[in-house]
């Protein structure tokens, strides 16, 4: 499994947003410079984080964007999963009618177990963990 550019982006999005999170709204294009990312990019993955509840735009002169709620109540998992659905190894996972196996497959429940274990790992880290570097120092 590999995450896409857009996730991964995403997340950077958020973690800054995190680390200044009780600071006020903070522009689009002051993250996009200080994460290296194009802000175009970012204004495309913004919108289903908003979409989602999870991020709050403020338009004028004091705006830009914040989270819509304490870093410590949104998990990776919740990012990852607005940005790129649920953790899904193979389609007959998520949609038995995708494989005409599906019923005797022997290789079908170790996906679902796989997919349910990053599921699992992704809910337990949230933002104010990545913001704080707690999985820096947890090796």
């Amino acid at each position: 499994m590999k995450l896409s550019t857009r996730v991964r982006y995403g997340v950077r999005l958020m973690v800054e947003l995190a680390e200044r999170y009780g600071e006020g709204p903070v522009f689009l294009k002051d993250i996009a410079s200080g994460q290296g990312i194009s802000e175009k990019y970012l204004s495309l993955i913004v919108i289903p984080l908003r979409t989602a509840g999870l991020v709050f735009s403020a338009r004028g002169a004091n705006g830009g964007y914040t989270l819509s709620r304490d870093p410590k109540t949104i998990s990776l998992k919740d990012v990852v999963d607005v940005l790129e659905g649920e953790p899904c190894l193979v389609d007959c996972v998520r949609d038995p009618s995708a494989c005409d196996r599906t019923t005797h497959c022997s290789s079908r429940g170790v996906w679902q177990r796989v997919g349910d274990r990053i599921s699992e790992a992704l809910s337990e880290v949230t933002l104010a963990q990545m913001a704080d570097g707690y999985l820096e120092n947890k090796n």
